[in-house]
């Protein structure tokens, strides 16, 4: 793996789990659904290896809850909402974020390397 690929999964790794509960806010989804959610906000691919541990570690923690759906003409799927405990949880993990990435960028815009928003 190159190192700026290298260091785009270090920084998914740290922020995933907020990625996911902000992806649920809107409405439940399934696995694969909320796979391609991620993709389309440009996180790139979550594999099914990185993504069902971690619904079922935020499942456990109480921030989502899971409700089994058997399919009409193919698998059942299994969808995943947020509670009122992930969205207490993405209100305050977001606000962190955003004081984290504003310190990050105020940094980086200190070495004028970096015009940022």
């Amino acid at each position: 793996m190159a190192a700026a690929e290298e260091r785009r999964a270090q920084w998914l790794r740290g922020a995933l789990d907020l990625c996911v509960l902000a992806a649920l806010v809107d409405r439940e989804r399934y696995g694969y659904e909320l796979s391609q959610r991620l993709a389309a906000a440009g996180l790139g691919q979550v594999k099914g290896g990185t993504l069902y541990p971690l619904l079922a570690r935020l499942e456990t923690a109480g921030l989502v809850t899971s409700r089994w759906q058997p399919g009409e003409q193919g698998p059942g799927r299994k969808y995943y909402r947020l509670t009122a405990a992930g969205q207490e949880q993405l209100a305050t993990q977001a606000a962190a974020w955003s004081d984290f990435a504003g310190s990050v960028g105020a940094l980086l815009g200190s070495t004028g390397e970096f015009d940022g928003p």
